[in-house]
């Protein structure tokens, strides 16, 4: 299969923050109407800014937050994923066209850039292999050829700063490739716009977790040397401003911009002035040069959420000094009172964000490079094979829409509801082996969506009220899923209906199942029952005949009733 391009997060990638103008929650009078191809979109609007743009990778963690800033800005929007579905739950998705499509596959280029005026390149395939280079210049490619072919007026592209006087050879393999993408599409014959940023600030960033994690778990750190390299990190607000203002520079602009925020500092000051706008307790860092940029992905894996396949090339690209040589860009995009944002207002205004609860994407949004895209085994064009399950059921003393609650509110900080020793120990194997592990947490503690990350799995499906599809996201020898539903049943009763599928792949997929079938009772069927039983608890508790002393409520009617299917998969 293709690995294909992805909007991966990296130190480029960011959310609007604090002040910034509804960025997040579109006016009900903004464009609308949706499609699932061209030319089924909002209508065009009027006067300068309304032209039709595309931005690739919108499900990412940029261009989920670059979507509302251009329909703000008067913009139509045309979203291009390999995978529509995975926007239909975004604030802004009935106010944008989407369509089916992949940066590396022309034909399906062409029609996404039929009226396009200006095209946003925001996907990458970092972490996807060793071949990520590669597939990076392939799709950058075969981008701009089709842009110059469909009249784009201008390609917009964000891209990494690169310190000054090393040779292009010499930089770190992530760095490499984002300076050769925005040299291929500068070369294109479309006027491009290439914006090169250093660490940006904001809610919910793998650059800016990895800081908020080192900085809050370890108050005495042992660090790597790059920890006192000089980098210019930017405000996300600024970065977002300068990717709308961009797509009005004049046609014979066609050239690279540094774009960076007032502060130079080290790593160091950054995680010292972190613990200061966190209330944090002076910390104690001392660089330790033997800690080599592999030893330091490892050890960032550890202590954050970033698993340590994104967090080696965030570490190998913070070994340079990377601070702007020029700030031309302002000539274009005028900066307004206030800007650019300094970098502990920057910090305060992500931390506000993640108190109030309002990151509405994460590093996590994008899908990792080299899962399964394959269809769920009971889907008509499945083709065969093993197929492993386990199903329970229970009847549940609580309203379907209480018990929903509870299962959309499943992972993170609430936890799997069985066995936490079992889910901990499979989350750090998962991290052991190069997985994302447990650590992603949610975006969101009470609302799913479809393509959030939770924890190492990912939203597949959701149909809200009544399914819940999670796909496995950690490292396994086969694909699997785990399907939560509440429902009612033809007495008219509440049922919790539970499926974990497993589809092994060869003899390491079925000694894989095997070996974890006599613990399913235990994980699946606690699970079942502690979730039934959280549902009636929340609804004793909202009819008022919760006990004083707060026991549960009595268990669940009905026994789990497991099944184990062998070799013949369900049909269509």
């Amino acid at each position: 299969m293709a690995t294909h391009p992805r909007a991966t997060p990296d130190p480029t990638g960011e959310d609007p923050t604090g002040e910034h103008p509804a960025a997040e929650d579109p006016t009900p009078d903004g464009p609308s109407g949706a499609g699932s191809g061209a030319g089924s979109g909002p209508e065009a609007g009027s006067g300068p800014g309304s032209g039709l743009c595309l931005v690739t990778g919108a499900g990412g963690y940029i261009g989920g937050r670059l979507v509302p800033e251009l329909l703000d800005a008067g913009r139509r929007v045309r979203c291009l994923a390999r995978t529509p579905a995975n926007l239909r739950d975004y604030p802004w998705a009935d106010r944008v066209e989407v369509v089916k499509g992949d940066v590396t596959d022309a034909a399906t280029l062409r029609p996404a850039f039929e009226g396009v005026e200006v095209a946003y390149y925001l996907v990458h395939s970092l972490g996807s292999g060793h071949d990520f280079e590669e597939t990076d210049r392939r799709a950058a490619r075969t981008f701009a050829e089709e842009a110059r072919a469909a009249g784009v007026r201008r390609i917009v592209y964000l891209g990494g700063l690169t310190p000054q006087g090393v040779p292009e050879r010499e930089l770190s393999p992530h760095l490499r490739s984002r300076a050769e993408v925005g040299r291929i599409l500068l070369d294109s014959g479309v006027p491009t716009t290439v914006l090169r940023a250093a660490v940006v600030i904001g809610s919910g960033s793998a650059s800016f977790e990895m800081l908020r994690y080192l900085t809050e778990r370890l108050p005495v750190m042992l660090t790597p040397s790059w920890v006192r390299t000089h980098v210019q990190p930017i405000a996300v607000r600024d970065v977002l401003r300068y990717l709308v203002g961009s797509a009005d520079m004049p046609p014979d602009v066609s050239r690279a911009f540094d774009v960076g925020g007032p502060d130079v500092l080290t790593y160091r000051d950054m995680m010292i002035e972190y613990a200061a706008v966190a209330g944090l307790p002076k910390r104690l860092i001392v660089s330790v040069p033997m800690l080599t940029p592999g030893l330091s992905s490892h050890w960032i894996g550890l202590v954050t959420p970033v698993p340590a396949g994104l967090a080696r090339p965030l570490a190998e690209s913070l070994r340079y000094e990377v601070v702007c040589a020029e700030h031309d860009i302002a000539e274009y995009v005028p900066d307004p009172p206030g800007a650019p944002i300094p970098f502990g207002r920057a910090l305060t205004l992500a931390l506000q964000r993640i108190q109030e609860a309002k990151v509405t994407t994460r590093w996590s949004s994008a899908s990792l490079s080299g899962v399964p895209s394959d269809p769920l085994p009971t889907d008509p064009d499945w083709a065969g094979g093993s197929l492993y399950t386990d199903e329970r059921e229970r009847t549940v003393d609580a309203p379907p829409e209480t018990l929903w609650k509870v299962v959309e509110g499943i992972g993170g900080e609430n936890g799997w509801y069985s066995f936490p020793v079992a889910w901990a120990v499979r989350g750090w194997l998962d991290r052991f082996v190069g997985g994302v592990g447990l650590r992603r947490g949610r975006r969101d503690a009470q609302r799913l969506r479809v393509g959030d990350a939770l924890d190492f799995w990912r939203v597949e499906e959701i149909e809200r009220g009544s399914l819940l599809r999670l796909r496995a996201e950690m490292r396994l020898p086969g694909l699997a899923w785990l399907e939560m539903r509440s429902e009612r049943d033809e007495e008219g009763r509440t049922r919790y209906r539970q499926r974990a599928l497993f589809h092994p792949r060869g003899l390491a997929g079925q000694v894989y199942w095997w070996s974890v079938a006599p613990f399913h009772a235990v994980v699946f069927g606690g699970m079942a029952r502690n979730i039934a039983r959280t549902a009636e608890r929340a609804a004793a508790a909202a009819d008022g005949t919760a006990s004083p002393g707060g026991t549960s409520a009595p268990p669940a009617r009905s026994d789990d009733v497991p099944a184990h299917a062998g070799e013949a998969p369900p049909r269509a």
